[in-house]
């Protein structure tokens, strides 16, 4: 079993009175299933359905003090506190960036042995482990007590890529794509049948419709990678961006119609002249590329 300190997350805390309701009101999880031990991974919204930050919700237990945990980009952090006070008025709530005090540790392949500071599984896919909010300096600590050997993020960000799982900020632009594009709605980060949120209509029109053109999804190659935000090409048409990448494997933002009809005409995909393969992975329940509509 392995884990590794994410340098690259923050913590955000919602706690107060009204705080449940509340962030089920502007989110796209259902805030009536979060509870300690069983996290939801969500996202909060524009008006038009764009994503502005996703993260995934811990709740802590009422003995630890209780409140929510929200695990997201460290850098967008503060971004996400502020969007959440626009929304507050007179809720009884309070919305913080503890990024300074705690971290995030993943931990895979294997179960913790043990418990340490806020340990929750990952809901997104059950490959992906648990993660646990702790203050970085006691990361090897943690490790130890949780029976994982601890090492670089580096190999975290492997295994994310291997398993076709988007990363913002890298295979997608926060502000300018869908939840559907990002795969939210196959990773368990869109609650269908919850009440309203921020941009629900238009997340909903998505799904009813299967409007979904663009996707992250995962791609192989051979040889060198290229480099992170090349252009993807089918001929000499465009149909996507090439984003994470490790050893062979990686994420890209791809128009699926226009892979699937060079697909269909035999006309291979390239970025930085290289060319690249898709990979389904077996949590893909949408229309893949190249497949029959009832393979």
């Amino acid at each position: 079993m392995y884990a590794a300190l994410l340098p690259d997350r923050g913590v955000d805390k919602v706690v107060g009175d009204d705080a449940r309701r509340w962030l089920g009101n502007l989110v796209t999880t259902d805030m009536g299933r979060v509870a300690p031990g069983a996290p939801r991974f969500g996202a909060l919204l524009t008006p038009q359905g764009k994503i502005i930050v996703d993260f995934i919700i811990a709740e802590a237990e009422a003995t630890d003090g209780g409140g929510f945990f929200l695990d997201c980009p460290q850098v967008l952090a503060p971004e996400l506190v502020e969007g959440l006070n626009r929304y507050k008025l007179r809720a009884k709530v309070i919305v913080e960036d503890i990024s300074y005090i705690l971290g995030v540790l993943a931990i895979w392949d294997g179960t913790p042995g043990d418990s340490f500071g806020l340990l929750y599984p990952d809901p997104r896919l059950p490959q992906l482990g648990a993660r646990c909010m702790l203050p970085p300096h006691r990361a090897e600590e943690a490790a130890r007590e949780l029976g994982a050997m601890l090492i670089d993020a580096a190999a975290y960000e492997a295994h994310r890529i291997t398993l076709g799982v988007p990363r913002g900020g890298l295979d997608f632009i926060y502000g300018d794509a869908f939840p559907h594009e990002t795969d939210m709605d196959q990773l368990r980060g869109v609650d269908f049948d919850k009440g309203c949120y921020i941009g629900q209509e238009v997340v909903s029109r998505v799904e009813h419709r299967g409007t979904a053109r663009s996707r992250v999804v995962p791609i192989a190659y051979d040889h060198f990678a290229p480099e992170a935000g090349m252009p993807i090409t089918a001929g000499d048409k465009a149909v996507g961006t090439l984003g994470s990448t490790w050893k062979g494997r990686g994420l890209a933002m791809l128009r699926l119609d226009r892979v699937g009809d060079a697909l269909a005409k035999g006309i291979a995909l390239e970025t930085g002249g290289v060319e690249i393969r898709l990979v389904k992975p077996d949590w893909a329940q949408f229309p893949w590329p190249g497949e029959k509509a009832d393979a």
